[in-house]
């Protein structure tokens, strides 16, 4: 396939050009001001998986993130022969060898997130992904690792901790968790239902059939085994087989978790317990299960309790407070930094900050997931280390963390 021509972004321009003395009159077109946007301010953006959410998270960059974009280029891989590898592409690798991209909006099925998230940030530009951030627990590490070496702002595609940080007696119990005021407390949260179980578990002994003209199977497979072509496989249901999500809590998962992760003040750390309730897994669709237990080394317990299977655990949730310290604690408490305003995606693309919803933080919020699917799929309590990313004791768990890809991908 033949190089897409460098090019240098119009932002990216005029940054080198205000750096220069060459440069001592400037048109207001290009500075801004009233009735004009400067070049500088507007950034090149691509999409990459262009169906199902596609659309709405490119939306979110102008809407939700307050961006000035130019919409450059779009990559899917069902437009075989529809492509033009100017705007349009159906390899993701051809957008990525531009030089007037800035921006990455990744929605495309998760087992491809961790692979397309690193490229883009190893080729200078700044990511939107799409939740679930990563298929599997190693690829979390190996994004984040990314994010730091390359410096590039990652966000993933769920707000649900900006609201959460908006109010003052949340910050209070984040601040209360991280300063470990409820180690030898019983807190605990029970989650229960909104995770759509029933609906994304996957159909089994569906028949093959040929694959469609307009789709390039193989690379949809990319790092995931390359099976014979099921309808199921490809569009929404992707999410019922192990290969491209985790069923429902690959879906909300992340949506429900990440504020709690920011509450509870989990960002930097993982479960270190984890135990299901839940019929015998499929090797390769998700299905029903009913509860998930999952404790902290500091003893906060997070129960989910799907609604849709089994019987409910009839746990309560157990909140903790200022007024559940005693004074002691509560005059350390009140020694300790207010937890850090959250930043929005389009500030810290502007700012070079780290985003509310930053690569560390994601990928801690979707351990949480992938280590419930683990004991689902196990069938036994999971004990992880969360220093070393690792089943303690139970290889045949720990090749679940680290999955293989098929060659030639890599992380």
């Amino acid at each position: 396939m033949s190089k897409q021509p460098a090019k240098t972004s119009r932002r990216r321009f005029i940054q080198a050009a205000a750096a220069s003395s060459t440069f001592s009159i400037v048109p207001p077109h290009v500075l801004g001001g009233p009735n004009h946007v400067a070049p500088s301010d507007t950034f090149g953006a691509a999409l990459i998986g262009a169906g199902g959410r596609g659309p709405g998270t490119f939306r979110d960059l102008s809407g939700k993130h307050g961006l000035n974009i130019r919409k450059v280029a779009e990559c899917d891989v069902k437009w075989v022969g529809k492509c033009d590898n100017k705007t349009r592409y159906t390899d993701f690798r051809r957008i990525l060898e531009r030089k007037d991209i800035d921006i990455v909006a990744i929605a495309t099925p998760p087992h491809w997130h961790a692979l397309i998230s690193i490229a883009a940030m190893q080729a200078g530009k700044d990511v939107v992904c799409e939740k679930p951030m990563t298929r599997f627990i190693a690829e979390g590490r190996a994004v984040v690792e990314a994010s730091k070496r390359y410096g590039r702002v990652f966000q993933i595609g769920t707000y649900g901790r900006f609201g959460m940080a908006s109010k003052k007696e949340n910050r209070e119990v984040r601040k209360i968790m991280l300063g470990g005021f409820a180690r030898g407390r019983e807190v605990r949260y029970v989650h229960r239902g909104g995770l759509k179980v029933g609906m994304w578990s996957g159909p089994i002994n569906v028949a093959p059939k040929p694959v469609p003209e307009w789709l390039d199977w193989d690379l949809y497979c990319g790092p995931s085994p390359l099976k014979p072509f099921q309808p199921p496989r490809f569009g929404g249901m992707h999410r019922g087989y192990w290969d491209y999500d985790g069923g429902g809590l690959g879906d909300m998962g992340q949506h429900k978790f990440d504020p709690l992760s920011y509450l509870f003040g989990k960002d930097v750390t993982a479960p270190v317990e984890v135990e299901a309730s839940a019929p015998p897994a499929h090797p390769e669709a998700t299905g029903m299960w009913g509860w998930v237990k999952l404790k902290y080394a500091d003893g906060f317990e997070l129960v989910i309790e799907s609604g849709e299977w089994g019987k409910p655990t009839g746990l309560p949730s157990k909140r903790i407070r200022r007024d559940d310290l005693n004074e002691q604690e509560k005059q350390k408490l009140d020694q300790r930094p207010d937890p850090e305003p959250l930043i929005g995606f389009g500030e810290a693309v502007k700012t070079r900050k780290q985003a509310g919803g930053h690569a560390e933080a994601a990928h801690r919020t979707v351990c949480i997931m992938h280590l419930a699917n683990l004991a689902i799929r196990t069938g036994r309590k999971i004990r992880f280390d969360p220093e070393t990313e690792q089943v303690v004791g139970d290889e045949l768990a720990n090749r679940l963390v680290n999955q293989p890809m098929r060659a030639p991908w890599h992380l």
